[in-house]
C-alpha cells in the first residue's frame, strides 16, 4: 500500500486502502449462512440498526462482527461523514477535478430543510429558503385550485427523473388519492404512450403539468407540444391549463404560455427531484399538500440520520457498507430490490435509476479510470409477485444475487382474514420465509430439489407505508446511493453516459427531417444512420 499523509489518506485510489486490503482478506473465507449454529434467533435479534420508523435487519447478510467493524473502518477511512456533510451544507460536489463538468452542489436535501436550523452553511440556507418559497407558493396554488375547482384531471409530462421518482411516489400513496381527481402520465417519444394517456380524458378539466429542469428536453417538449395540439383542435385555451416546473429562465418559465410555473435548480439533479416540485406539484394536487409536507419531512428525518456520527444506526450508510461488501468483495454482479409492498410497485424502477444513473461511472473525480467495480445491476420487482417469476434463478440458478427486502408491518388499506391469518400476515410470512430461505438453503437427494443457500440479503422493515415512512425510504437510498459514490471516490451527481445517444439521436433525426423535405440537406451526413433508415423503407 502507498503511504499518504493521514489527511490526504481519504482520496487515495480504492484498492490502496488499508481497509480495503483488509476486507481483501476476510472475502477469502466469507461468513457461511448455512452452516449450524449461524443463522440463530440470537443472531436476528441482534444484527439490527434502527432510525427513522425503520428496522434494518442484516443477520441474514454473509458479515461478522470483525466484518462490520472492517466495513466501518472503510467509512471512516473515506471520511464519508464529513463528505455527507459537504454535499448537505451546499459545498461543490458535482465535479471531475482537473476537468470540464458541471461544477455544482447536490442539494436536493434542501428540498426538504425546513423543520430545524440544521446551521449547515449559507449556502444550504440559501437553497432552502428558495425552495420553501416554492413549497409555500404551491400551498397558495393548491388552495385556489381546490376553491375553483376547475380541474378533475392532472396530465403530467416528463421523462427520466421528471416521470420515475414522482410516479412511484403517486403509486406508493395511491391510498390517500382524492375522489375527484385522475392522473395520467406520459413520458414516452412514442406517441401511443401519449395516446392511451390521453384517451377518453376531458380536456377540459385537466391541468397539464410539464416537467423539464432545463425546458429543453426533446421527449418532453414533443409531448407538450402534442397535447397542446389537442387541446387546441377542442378549441380550448392551453395556456389556462399548463403549469411548469422548471429552472428559472428556461424556456418552461412562461406567463404566456403557463398558468403558473414552479422553480427547481441547477443543484437538483433530475433523479433527485422527487421531494422537489418536479413531485410536489402532482402529489400536492393528488393527495393533498398535507400529504406532500408529511413526505418531507419523513425525508428530512432520514437526512439527518445520514450525518449521524452512530455507524452502527447510520441506515443509508449500512446499506451502502453491505451492497460495497456483496459487490467489491465477495463479486457480486447484481443486486434486487424487492418491496413486499404492492404500492412500491414502481419504486424499484425509480431506484434503479437513481443508484445506476449516478454510481454507473468508470472514472473517479480526478478523471482516472478506476481498476474495480462500480454499480452494481439494480432491478427488482414486488413480492409476492416476484416469487412467482424470477426467484426460481435467485434459489437455484447459477448466479448469487444479493437482495434488498422492503416490508411493512401494517397495510395501507382494509385487511382479509383467510384460514386464520390476514393477507397482510400471509404477506410477511413470504417476507421472512424467502430471507430464510435463501440464507439457509436446502439439500435433497434429489438434484433438482437441492437449494444452495448462502444467499446475502438484508431486510428495510417499517410500521407501515405512509407520506412520512415513504419520505424516509426515499432518502434512505438518496444517501446510500452518495455513500457508495464517497467510498468509491466518484462523482455521483452527473450523467453524462446520457448524453452520447441524444447527440447521435439528432443526427439521425435530421436524416429523418431530410427525407421528407427533399430540398433539404441534413446539416451534418450520417451514413450509419441512413443505412438504418434504408431498412425502414424496405418495408414499402
Amino acid at each position: 500500500m502507498v503511504s499518504a499523509n493521514p489527511q490526504t489518506i481519504h482520496k487515495l485510489p480504492f484498492n490502496q486502502l488499508g481497509s480495503v486490503n483488509r476486507l481483501k482478506k476476510l472475502a477469502e473465507d466469507p461468513l457461511d449462512l448455512r452452516k449450524e449454529g449461524v443463522l440463530t434467533p440470537t443472531r436476528l435479534s441482534k444484527f439490527c440498526a434502527e432510525a427513522a420508523g425503520y428496522k434494518f435487519l442484516y443477520g441474514t447478510e454473509k458479515v461478522t462482527e470483525e466484518t462490520i467493524h472492517t466495513l466501518f473502518e472503510l467509512a471512516q477511512e473515506r471520511k464519508v461523514l464529513e463528505e455527507m456533510q459537504k454535499m448537505q451544507s451546499g459545498e461543490i460536489v458535482n465535479k471531475i477535478e482537473g476537468y470540464p463538468s458541471e461544477n455544482r452542489s447536490a442539494l436536493h436535501t434542501a428540498t426538504r430543510d425546513f423543520f430545524e436550523d440544521p446551521q449547515k452553511g449559507v449556502r444550504a440556507a440559501e437553497a432552502a429558503a428558495l425552495a420553501r418559497k416554492e413549497v409555500d407558493k404551491l400551498k397558495l396554488f393548491m388552495e385556489k385550485l381546490d376553491k375553483e375547482n376547475r380541474f378533475t384531471d392532472l396530465i403530467v409530462i416528463g421523462i427520466g427523473g421528471s416521470d420515475l421518482g414522482p410516479k412511484a411516489l403517486y403509486l406508493a400513496l395511491q391510498y390517500l388519492q382524492k375522489k375527484d381527481r385522475h392522473i395520467h402520465f406520459i413520458c414516452n417519444i412514442d406517441p401511443d404512450d401519449a395516446s392511451i394517456a390521453l384517451r377518453d380524458v376531458d380536456l377540459k378539466k385537466s391541468l397539464v403539468l410539464v416537467v423539464s429542469k432545463s425546458g429543453t428536453t426533446l421527449e418532453t417538449l414533443t409531448n407538450e407540444e402534442l397535447v397542446r395540439a389537442r387541446f387546441q383542435k377542442q378549441g380550448i385555451k392551453s395556456e389556462e391549463h399548463f403549469i411548469s416546473v422548471t429552472i428559472p429562465g428556461s424556456p418552461l418559465n412562461d406567463p404566456k404560455k403557463y398558468l403558473e410555473s414552479f422553480h427547481m435548480w441547477d443543484w437538483i439533479g433530475g433523479r433527485y427531484s422527487a421531494t422537489s416540485m418536479g413531485g410536489g406539484v402532482l402529489l400536492s394536487f393528488m393527495f393533498g399538500f398535507d400529504a406532500y409536507w408529511e413526505l418531507l419531512r419523513g425525508a428530512n428525518a432520514m437526512d439527518k440520520v445520514a450525518l449521524s456520527k452512530d455507524l452502527s444506526n447510520n441506515l443509508p450508510l449500512l446499506g451502502a457498507l453491505f451492497a460495497i461488501w456483496n459487490h467489491n468483495f465477495l463479486n457480486y454482479p447484481t443486486m434486487a430490490l424487492i418491496p413486499y409492498a404492492q404500492p412500491l410497485s414502481r419504486f424499484s424502477a425509480h431506484i434503479q435509476q437513481v443508484e445506476m444513473e449516478s454510481n454507473g461511472k468508470r472514472v473517479d473525480r480526478n478523471g482516472i479510470p478506476v481498476d474495480f467495480q462500480t454499480c452494481p445491476v439494480i432491478w427488482g420487482e414486488p413480492g409476492t409477485s416476484a416469487q412467482h417469476s424470477f426467484f426460481q434463478l435467485i434459489h437455484q440458478g447459477t448466479s448469487t444475487i444479493p437482495l434488498e427486502f422492503i416490508g411493512f408491518k401494517e397495510g395501507q388499506m382494509e385487511d382479509f382474514a383467510f384460514k386464520g391469518t390476514s393477507s397482510h400476515e400471509k404477506l410477511l410470512s413470504n417476507l421472512f420465509a424467502q430471507a430464510l430461505g435463501l440464507a439457509l438453503g436446502q439439500n435433497n437427494e434429489n438434484p433438482n430439489k437441492v437449494f444452495p443457500g448462502n444467499t446475502p440479503s438484508h431486510i428495510l422493515l417499517g410500521k407501515a407505508l405512509n407520506p412520512h415512512s415513504l419520505g424516509a425510504l426515499l432518502s434512505y437510498y438518496e444517501h446510500k446511493v452518495a455513500f457508495q459514490g464517497f467510498i468509491w471516490n466518484i462523482n455521483s451527481f452527473d450523467q453524462e453516459g446520457v448524453q452520447l445517444g441524444k447527440v447521435l439521436a439528432n443526427q439521425i433525426i435530421e436524416c429523418f427531417a431530410a427525407k421528407k423535405e427533399s430540398t433539404k440537406t441534413p446539416k451534418q451526413s450520417y451514413p450509419l444512420g441512413e443505412a438504418f433508415l434504408k431498412h425502414l423503407d424496405a418495408f414499402n
